[in-house]
């Protein structure tokens, strides 16, 4: 199959390499990297065993990229809205697209757009980070779980699965809606307190006032959930997330690293849209609430 990927950083451009190293054809969109890349090539430095990529095929408008039969979205979802131009040079008919993005409401939004499109939600659980051009710094885990939100291929989407497993991706097939939820989890506490704080995940859970602030924060992403009729989880998941983010390496997530680059920060669908939805289902996400008034300030003032 013939992949393509709009938004080569951090994650985009990891997964869509390793796909590429494993033999797979994959064309990248790039931006400001564009000509360095092009020339240079690709390089990831990766806990798992570090590589580069001397061919790559890039491109920077997606007019100039073949149709694919995956397109894998890893842009940042303050640009969710260039979709509408960006996706119809590269689709056919049966093509799939995975938005590995965080957030919710983002398949339902796209679907809008699109109505006839097959969408796949990509949950990556990496710590990954694109601070230079050409050069993605891979730093612990990786995984990626599937979650089919309207693909009427089912053999595609596992056609999908098998070619992430085959390039040496952890991936797993996952109810969707459950699976959005549970990234929330870690993603509403850990993205927004690096930024308010002005930490790393490590120290938010070294102190003790701090840490029991993520926990409430998860505990509210779990009500919420369980509000919307997501059950597949509850505090025992908060448990597990809070003890897998003590074994990672003191990590900024994409939220810190976009304040401290003075890039738009990814509010309305990781803040804005799950606390909307809950409210609709009787549920008040109180602290969330306060924290993503406290990004929108420093949003407006960076």
């Amino acid at each position: 199959m013939t992949y393509a990927i709009i938004g080569t950083g951090a994650i985009g451009g990891y997964y869509g390499a390793k796909l590429a190293r494993s033999g797979k054809e994959v064309h990248f969109l790039l931006h400001k990297d564009y000509e360095f890349v092009k020339t240079n090539g690709l390089q990831v430095d990766s806990c798992d065993g570090s590589f580069h990529l001397d061919h790559v095929n890039a491109y920077n408008d997606t007019r100039q990229m073949p149709k694919a039969d995956v397109v894998l979205v890893g842009l940042k979802t303050v640009n969710q809205h260039l979709l509408k131009t960006m996706l119809p040079p590269l689709l056919k008919e049966d093509t799939v697209v995975v938005l590995i993005q965080n957030g919710i409401g983002l398949e339902p939004d796209v679907q809008e757009w699109f109505p006839n499109l097959q969408l796949v939600a990509g949950l990556a659980f990496i710590c990954s980070a694109k601070t230079e051009p050409g050069r993605i710094n891979h730093q612990c885990y990786g995984s990626i779980n599937l979650g089919n939100f309207s693909c009427r291929d089912k053999e595609r989407f596992e056609r999908i699965l098998a070619d992430f497993i085959e390039a040496g991706v952890d991936a797993h097939d996952v109810e969707y809606y459950e699976a959005r939820w549970k990234k929330a989890v870690w993603n509403m506490p850990f993205n927004g307190m690096t930024v308010a704080l002005h930490t790393q995940t490590d120290l938010l859970l070294k102190n003790p006032s701090s840490r029991q602030l993520i926990i409430d924060l998860m505990m509210e992403v779990v009500g919420a959930a369980h509000a919307l009729g997501v059950t597949g989880f509850d505090e025992s998941f908060v448990d597990k997330m809070v003890s897998m983010t003590e074994e990672m390496v003191p990590y900024s997530p994409s939220m810190r690293l976009d304040y401290d680059f003075l890039r738009p920060m990814e509010i309305d669908y990781l803040y804005t849209r799950p606390i909307a939805e809950a409210r609709k289902a009787g549920f008040h996400m109180a602290k969330l609430e306060m924290l993503e008034q406290q990004l929108r300030f420093l949003g407006a003032n960076s």
